[in-house]
């Protein structure tokens, strides 16, 4: 029994138990988020925000002693105006870009490119913050409940983050249902913590916190400046709060009302929140400052004191350390969903478009949650220091966004923009002087980092594009028509007349190949012999020739030969007999040689790579035995798009005379099919074009059904022709979907299947030079 890969076994099961079962393309909507679910998993962070927002103010006031204190109400009033005016921003935001992208999308269509793309680098570096911050507070939490703990704050972070990728990967449904609980507790708990509180001062007196006489001596004026910082600490309740107008597209219908009514509801808990936290830490007499770090938080102490210790205390700790935790979860469902923008505009590699088992972005999860990791590493799970980078990038994107608003109401001027601007005018103007503030007072405690990060990140963002475009316009250059016909040649390497050379000499003669050279590639001195042995296996073929230096430097010379080797052909196709493994990763490090030869003949002008494996457990003869050929020579094309690339690799295959031709497009987004059809028809391909439905996005199972629906019949070989790319340099291949890498993987262990690469090189696309036109008829789709 032949060895198949479909992806069964251990590594599936395991999958499956962790993410849960694949869902299809077509149940996408069925995953939109009603409004209640859509607040836990996108309000989590700016909701826990004010769980230290209030704190935060509170350490800067402390700094001009005591007295200054009093200021913490007043300001508190004014980040509360400011967030109302943030929130009401966003929802106009909101339904005039339905389709999401927050911050990048209104500040790129307004303010140009390059303001768009330093939100957008700007918030994401803060989605990967807010995940470091938050399963470091976590972390934190747990060790100070359990001190043995505190050596493993990296680990238990780290652990943390992988719960949180595994509780997304499963589907933002499934997260909203996980998160749900421990957000709308929080809520809970804090409202009766604070109406409690109310009715104790209003029947008996406000009870004081045990910090009341905590002494705070002066160690600054209260300046202007001073206030002003203070000011910004707070505002960091503001963080998150772009999050929602991100994702409007993961919002049930009508997406845009729903995501507005969310974000307002949002307000209605948040605010209320905050502004009560703040007015009873002033009513308790809560104090807190810098050299007493290991002291309760803020909430904590106004839970403590109301609640007097007791278990309702305990409850509300317990609930402030998971949102603090969860918070973490807005990040991972905007920083996929922003990619996803990002890479559909061509700014960010075309792998985070695409879509995981459960729907969601999950190349975009994986790559945050390394990174946000790696950053728990680096800073070693210091809170403190990984704080200080929090806040920059969050008010970049803040600020652009009410600035590229102001914009669009100026240049639209429809019912009502006066006011409209005013309000985004005054959340610019204040989101701008709390971005000065902070890059100010946290530039040398960290925030420089973000600061000299961002350009780097537009600077990436502008040479993807730059690469996208290069690409686009060679492949959409239209050198090529699918009724042009080509010529092709083989080369043959021979290293023995063991089962593996029998096999692809039985290939050549089931294609009927007309021109051969079967070069010797063994020990030179057996090429006698070897001469001998092949005009008895292949007496239809030109006379096996020698190629010089093959046994010790294979590699070497053949690029030598083919150099130098004049050929009338547009394709020389070099044919390598190998016997396959049981593990596609030990075939690589047992056969490093032929790995490196097929690597380095796709970057030669005209040459196609065709590898004739010799699959474990399929049927082949004797040492000696001669070759057998097969009454049926099947050709199949996949096909992602229709551009050149793919326009030649149909050229060659119909260059190989197959009894049967396809083209096969792995229909996994309905969208597509049109642009793929209307290409085919306009490049005058002249070769069937299959529709094979993909629901669940995963290419391989329904791509095999095909193969082996035509080998079944025992008698047939199939040639699966692959168009591939060829950067110029090789960290390009990183910006690719790496198809034609993974069709040979599933293919690898496919009995009396061949894989053929040809290759468009982006450096210097090739003609076909001696290619003549024919006479064929574009062909219409099937659909399977």
């Amino acid at each position: 029994m032949a060895t198949r890969t479909d992806g069964s076994g251990v590594g599936g099961a395991l999958k499956r138990l962790l993410v849960g079962r694949a869902l299809s393309t077509s149940s996408q909507e069925h995953q939109l988020l009603p409004k209640f679910l859509a607040l836990p998993v996108f309000a989590s962070d700016q909701l826990s925000s004010v769980a230290y927002a209030t704190e935060e103010m509170m350490l800067v006031l402390a700094l001009a002693g005591a007295s200054a204190l009093g200021l913490l109400s007043p300001l508190g009033l004014g980040v509360a105006v400011l967030l109302v005016v943030v929130i009401v921003s966003y929802r106009q935001t909101v339904y005039a870009y339905p389709r999401g992208g927050g911050s990048y999308i209104v500040a790129k269509e307004n303010l140009g490119t390059v303001p768009g793309l330093t939100a957008a680098g700007a918030i994401l570096s803060s989605y990967i913050l807010t995940v470091s911050v938050s399963v470091t507070a976590g972390a934190i939490a747990v060790t100070s409940a359990a001190p043995g703990l505190a050596e493993h704050k990296v680990g238990l972070a780290t652990f943390f983050v992988f719960l949180i990728t595994v509780a997304n990967l499963r589907g933002a449904k499934e997260a909203g249902k996980l998160f749900a609980i421990p957000t709308y507790g929080f809520v809970l708990m804090v409202g009766i913590t604070l109406g409690w509180g109310l009715f104790k001062c209003s029947t008996g007196g406000c009870p004081q916190a045990a910090s009341a006489t905590l002494p705070l001596e002066a160690e600054a004026s209260l300046s202007l400046f001073l206030v002003l910082r203070a000011f910004s600490s707070g505002a960091t309740a503001l963080t998150g709060v772009e999050a929602i107008a991100d994702g409007v597209q993961a919002f049930r219908r009508p997406q845009a009302k729903n995501a507005a009514s969310t974000l307002l509801l949002m307000g209605a808990m948040s605010i209320p929140m905050f502004l009560g936290i703040t007015v009873f830490a002033g009513l308790l007499d809560v104090r807190v400052n810098h050299d007493l770090a290991s002291s309760k938080s803020v909430l904590a102490q106004i839970g403590d004191t109301i609640y007097a210790g007791g278990p309702m205390f305990i409850v509300l700790q317990v609930f402030t350390a998971a949102i603090l935790i969860l918070a973490a979860n807005t990040a991972y469902q905007d920083f996929p969903r922003l990619s996803s923008i990002l890479a559909r505009d061509r700014f960010m590699p075309s792998q985070f478009r695409n879509r995981g088992d459960r729907l969601v972005f999950s190349n975009g999860i994986i790559v945050l949650s390394l990174l946000a990791a790696a950053l728990v590493w680096a800073f070693n799970a210091n809170l403190s220091a990984l704080i200080q980078l929090y806040v920059v990038g969050v008010f970049i994107a803040l600020t652009l966004s009410q600035a590229g608003m102001v914009r669009r109401q100026f240049s639209r001027r429809d019912h009502g923009w006066q006011r409209r601007a005013i309000t985004n005018g005054i959340g610019a103007a204040t989101t701008g002087l709390v971005l000065a503030i902070v890059a100010i007072t946290r530039f040398r405690l960290g925030a420089w980092m973000v600061i000299v990060a961002v350009p780097f990140i537009i600077a990436f963002f502008l040479g993807v594009n730059r690469h996208y475009r290069r690409i686009g316009q060679i492949l959409a250059a239209g050198r090529l028509t699918g009724d042009t016909t080509a010529t092709n040649s083989f080369v043959l390497l021979v290293g023995d007349f063991g089962p593996a050379t029998i096999d692809a000499v039985s290939y050549l003669f089931t294609i009927r190949c007309r021109e051969l050279t079967a070069l010797w590639v063994g020990r030179e001195e057996d090429f006698a012999d070897a001469r001998e042995t092949w005009r008895r296996v292949a007496p239809r073929f030109d006379e096996l020739a020698l190629l010089p230096g093959g046994e010790e430097h294979p590699v070497r010379a053949l690029l030598r030969y083919l150099k130098h080797r004049g050929s009338a052909t547009d394709f020389i196709t070099v044919v390598i007999p190998e016997v396959v493994t049981s593990s596609s990763l030990l075939q690589l490090v047992r056969h490093r040689s032929a790995f490196l030869l097929k690597t380095s003949l796709l970057f030669q002008p005209k040459i196609v790579v065709t590898n004739v494996p010799l699959v474990p457990g399929e049927p082949h003869g004797a040492e000696g035995a001669r070759p057998i050929e097969r009454p049926r020579s099947e050709v199949i094309v996949p096909v992602s798009s229709v551009q050149d690339a793919t326009v030649r690799a149909v050229i060659y295959a119909k260059s190989l005379q197959p009894s049967s031709i396809e083209a096969i497009h792995m229909a996994t987004d309905p969208e597509e099919i049109p642009s793929v059809v209307e290409g085919w028809h306009e490049r005058r391909m002249d070769v069937p074009l299959v529709l094979v439905e993909a629901p669940f996005r995963d290419l391989g199972p329904p791509f095999l059904e095909e193969i082996r629906s035509r080998t079944a019949r025992g008698d047939t070989v199939v040639t699966v022709v692959l168009p591939e790319l060829v950067p110029e340099h090789w960290w390009q291949t990183l910006l690719h979907n790496q198809s034609a890498l993974f069709f040979k993987r599933i293919l690898l262990f496919e009995p009396h299947v061949v894989v053929t690469s040809v290759p468009f090189h982006l450096s210097a696309p090739e003609s076909l030079r001696g290619a003549t036109e024919g006479e064929g008829a574009p062909t219409s789709p099937a659909v399977r």
